[in-house]
């Protein structure tokens, strides 16, 4: 019998600065910043659990883009971005978790929406909407969480 899955626990405190004033690295970059990404997904995953949302499927690759929630709202399909950014003292404020889903990232988020329905044809009668969850981590170390419903429109 398989053991159970458990999904990864959100991200703890930042480390302390190191020499150069930035955290510690518990590891490659690239890592971290994977363990961080699907850390904000289980966040966002429990906050629209919490709020009525049906989590069909998480990470939803394609050769088109990745879709980091596929949920339903009733007899809405959403497609949900996760964004996590850290705001660090001193550091030039870009617009944070929301502002980083440019054109670029949703005409991939649509790409791989409509691969998803051609492989699910039950979904393709029911409407659709793109959401964006930001999570941002403050100076102080305690997390925000934005949602954004319908945040930009298949055009």
């Amino acid at each position: 019998m398989a053991a159970p899955h458990h999904p990864p626990a959100p991200p703890g405190p930042p480390q302390p600065p190191a020499a150069s004033g930035r955290p510690a690295a518990s590891g490659p970059p690239r890592l971290d910043r994977i363990r961080r990404g699907a850390a904000a997904e289980v966040l966002a995953a429990r906050h629209l659990r919490r709020h009525g949302i049906e989590v069909l499927a998480r990470n939803v690759r394609c050769r088109g883009g990745e879709i980091d929630l596929l949920c339903r709202d009733g007899e809405v399909l959403v497609v949900v971005e996760v964004r996590m950014r850290e705001r660090r003292r001193g550091a030039v404020d870009y617009g944070g978790a929301l502002a980083s889903v440019g054109a670029h990232k949703r005409r991939a988020l649509k790409r791989a929406t409509h691969y998803v329905m051609l492989r699910a044809p039950a979904l393709r009668s029911m409407r659709l909407r793109f959401d964006v969850v930001g999570i941002e981590r403050r100076c102080d170390g305690a997390l925000e969480l934005h949602w954004i419903r319908d945040a930009f429109r298949e055009s």
